[in-house]
């Protein structure tokens, strides 16, 4: 095999460093939408805000006005604008607000939404547990929606220097015509006459509840599998505040969603601390938590062939609180 000389040994050294420098720099650049994305996510640079599967867990006395502001890119024949133009909200408040998307085409439009806040030092403390903007969203022609948009202002914006000052944030979108979209997700989802769908309540119930309830063990809340029917404060093995386990309630569909709208107006005394504000997210996880009660009921019922009397008289149940802790951030917890 043929040896390199010095002269080609010293060009190697030059052309490998070269062509390496080269190839980093492509990677960047094919990336470097990505990677701005992930910083200003990180930082809430240039007025990007963040997400969050839940509030703060604290409710500030200081209030805070938000306005909202929308914008349309001219390619995208869409009427899009804020329900209401400005609300007051308490610092660590949940707020649901509504955006209205009107398709004005004979065409089916998808679309995906930008945003950001001003002043753009608060960017970093404003949270969006539920947004349109999270994905691209097709609107059928002629079709008119109100979209949901959940979201809380961070506490700490109150002891940052940057932000002592702030009184008003506003949020700000602009609607533009998807290029290439990718899974679309269809805005008819949030309308009045949607049908139930049990597997987006499986993904909100994996966002929002996971981290403290199970469907089959109890949790930091108690187990929910099989929670259709049962009598509230009932789930084996957990200890419930005295209001739920007094309480003479059976879950129901009404009434999981009156304990999701509000638990504590729903029976006062309850742990539950937050609340599940948006209808159409309610609707879908109680459409899970529906959909699994049959499986485990149907489960339980065929254990229940080859148990022993003593087995079967096992007492089971189930309850939608949970208590506060330090370390966990709750949202859009259910009964179990």
């Amino acid at each position: 095999m043929a040896t390199m000389n010095p002269l080609q040994r010293k060009n190697l050294k030059v052309v490998l460093p070269c062509i390496a420098v080269i190839g980093i720099m492509l990677v960047l650049v094919a990336y470097s939408p990505t990677l701005y994305r992930l910083f200003c996510a990180a930082t809430g640079f240039a007025g990007t805000t963040q997400r969050a599967d839940s509030d703060s867990g604290s409710v500030s006395k200081r209030t805070i006005s938000v306005q909202f502001d929308s914008n349309v890119a001219p390619e995208l024949p869409w009427r899009f604008e804020p329900v209401q133009r400005d609300v007051k909200v308490h610092l660590g408040e949940q707020k649901l607000v509504f955006f209205t998307a009107e398709n004005l085409s004979d065409q089916v439009v998808v679309g995906h939404a930008s945003f950001n806040v001003t002043p753009q030092t608060a960017g970093i403390y404003f949270n969006k547990i539920q947004c349109f903007c999270f994905d691209d969203e097709r609107l059928n022609a002629h079709e008119k929606v109100d979209m949901p948009v959940v979201f809380f202002v961070d506490p700490a914006l109150a002891s940052d220097p940057e932000t002592l000052g702030v009184g008003t944030i506003t949020l700000s979108y602009t609607f533009f015509r998807a290029a290439h979209p990718e899974n679309p997700k269809d805005l008819s989802r949030f309308t009045a006459a949607a049908e139930p769908d049990p597997a987006r309540g499986q993904l909100l119930f994996e966002q929002r509840c996971a981290a403290c309830h199970g469907l089959e063990v109890n949790q930091a809340g108690p187990m929910l599998g099989g929670v259709f029917g049962r009598k509230a404060g009932s789930a084996d093995g957990y200890n419930y505040s005295s209001a739920l386990r007094e309480v003479d309630v059976r879950w129901t569909g009404d009434n999981l969603e009156r304990w999701l709208t509000d638990p504590r107006k729903f029976k006062p005394g309850t742990r539950m601390p937050v609340r599940v504000i948006e209808p159409s997210a309610r609707r879908d996880i109680i459409a899970y938590l529906q959909q699994e009660s049959r499986i485990t009921n149907t489960g339980a019922q065929a254990r229940s062939v080859t148990q022993s009397p003593a087995d079967s008289n096992r007492k089971t149940g189930a309850s939608l609180e949970v208590p506060i802790r330090p370390d966990v951030r709750l949202v859009g917890q259910v009964p179990q």
